[in-house]
């Protein structure tokens, strides 16, 4: 049911904690940047009348634990138990934002996903916005460490989002700053997840080359330039990605626009 949390325990002791509702066919939701499970509980509820939801907190966040030293491959591996666990053995993927990407890694890696979704990869593979900063994840994990959690925040929107600094300012006084800053050690994972891909280069598609199941790549045409940019270029990896395009919707795209389809492409021949 819907509001009990449960846990798993990932490959290197860290435990996960999830929530699972509906039944059907496995979908697991992997949110990105600063999101919690709870981010995910719309999209979930409107998924659950055809699948068995799993939302859950990223390792570092929420109520999950997280492990001393981070490398991508342990958040993979925290999808690969979950999937084993409350997944059954197969689980399809719901990526948002860097999550996409991360659910894209690991279904790479050789993760049990039938199906993957992906809704705006925040890939830079252009000139429409500056890439990030070459110490990027460095000074992240530099002002972790000094526990200037509020800075980080305010370092990932201008930098990684493109926020105005004035813009970010009154952001500071908004009661979700000290739920962003909670989640704040975790913005150097997604900077690691990401890697090189927001460079301003052309995306390094034979990194995802061994991915040989039905891939939905969705971009809004209402938001950032690069967002639909680098979705078309994920799209073009092969013929088995499809590219999606939801007309007036920008990143934080409404779950009522997304179940639909999400709905469609899960339930499709290849769902299991």
């Amino acid at each position: 049911m819907s509001g009990t949390v449960d846990k798993v325990v990932s490959a290197d002791g860290t435990a996960i904690a999830f929530e699972k509702q509906g039944s059907g066919p496995a979908v697991v939701l992997v949110g990105g940047a600063l999101m919690t499970r709870g981010a995910s509980a719309e999209l979930a509820a409107l998924l659950a009348g055809a699948f068995t939801v799993i939302t859950y907190d990223r390792r570092g966040r929420g109520d999950s634990g997280d492990g001393p030293a981070y490398e991508v491959r342990r958040e993979i591996e925290d999808i690969d138990a979950l999937i084993e666990g409350p997944g059954g053995g197969s689980a399809m993927l719901f990526g948002m934002s860097s999550g996409a990407v991360l659910a894209l890694e690991a279904t790479a890696r050789g993760s049990a996903v039938p199906r993957l979704a992906l809704y705006e990869p925040p890939f830079i593979t252009d000139g429409s916005r500056p890439p990030l900063p070459a110490d990027y994840v460095a000074h992240l994990t530099e002002l972790i460490g000094r526990e200037e959690h509020g800075e980080a925040v305010a370092y990932f929107m201008e930098a990684a989002v493109g926020v105005p600094g004035e813009m970010i300012e009154g952001m500071r006084q908004a009661p979700f700053w000290a739920d962003m800053a909670a989640v704040a050690p975790t913005l150097p994972y997604d900077g690691r997840v990401m890697g090189d891909t927001m460079s301003g280069r052309p995306l390094p598609v034979e990194r995802w080359a061994s991915v040989t199941v039905p891939v939905l790549v969705g971009s809004g045409d209402a938001g950032d330039p690069h967002m639909l940019t680098g979705a078309r270029e994920l799209a073009a990896t092969g013929d088995n990605f499809t590219l999606r395009v939801f007309p007036g919707e920008e990143h934080n795209i409404p779950a009522q626009a997304l179940a639909p389809v999400l709905t469609a492409f899960f339930g499709g021949d290849h769902a299991k």
